[in-house]
């Protein structure tokens, strides 16, 4: 394995929740008078950090958000979870490869510790992953693209960046990948491989992801 830590993304790349989670926020968001289609929300908003929403709904409309949004739409997509989510075919093999081969590994995600772990519990996730491997956005303050979350996971994992690959499945996610000093390949099941443009190779079935790694 030429590197030291692969970083993974979450939602999309471990857990399959961009269609629920974009789903029900181009819903709330339309209910709400910002009408949004579920293409609308991939495109605008997967792959960010929460506080993206507000600051491109304030800049598009001159509109706050109402200050529950995020409670109301994480109680939304928590009963989601529990209902349908999966986890991203092929994930499981992928960890139980790197565990093997004794290479660290740890996520960097968007979303909230209560978000993440709610998905690692129900998909049976979180039996490979322990708090010191669980990194979020709100470790650090600013969300993808900017490249803090990834070098803050580095740090922590203590790995230079050079010796880190990030796995991501949005545009934003491999920004701040890139931005970070970072090699990452980009997941295409969702997103199409132009978009993904920056990264250093692309993939659109998990199980070809360990020989990219090698």
């Amino acid at each position: 394995m030429r590197y030291e830590l692969v970083i993974f993304d979450n939602d999309g790349v471990l857990v399959d929740s961009e269609p629920i989670s974009n789903r029900l926020l181009a819903g709330y968001l339309t209910e709400l008078g910002h009408p949004t289609s579920y293409d609308d929300s991939i495109r605008d908003y997967m792959g960010s950090a929460m506080h993206r929403v507000h600051d491109l709904v304030l800049e598009r409309t001159g509109r706050r958000l109402p200050d529950d949004f995020d409670d109301v739409f994480h109680r939304r997509v928590f009963a989601a979870f529990e209902r349908d989510l999966e986890p991203v075919p092929g994930a499981v093999d992928v960890l139980g490869k790197l565990a093997a081969d004794g290479t660290a590994y740890c996520v960097a995600s968007s979303g909230s510790h209560e978000r993440i772990r709610v998905g690692h519990r129900k998909t049976g996730l979180d039996r490979w992953f322990g708090d010191e491997r669980i990194f979020s956005s709100q470790d650090v303050g600013r969300g993808k693209p900017a490249p803090d979350l990834f070098l803050y996971a580095a740090e922590r994992m203590g790995v230079a960046p050079q010796r880190c690959v990030v796995i991501e499945d949005s545009p934003l996610g491999v920004r701040a990948a890139v931005a970070a000093g970072m090699d990452v390949y980009g997941y295409t099941a969702m997103t199409p491989p132009a978009r993904l443009a920056g990264a250093d190779g692309l993939f659109g079935d998990m199980g070809d992801l360990v020989d990219l790694l090698q």
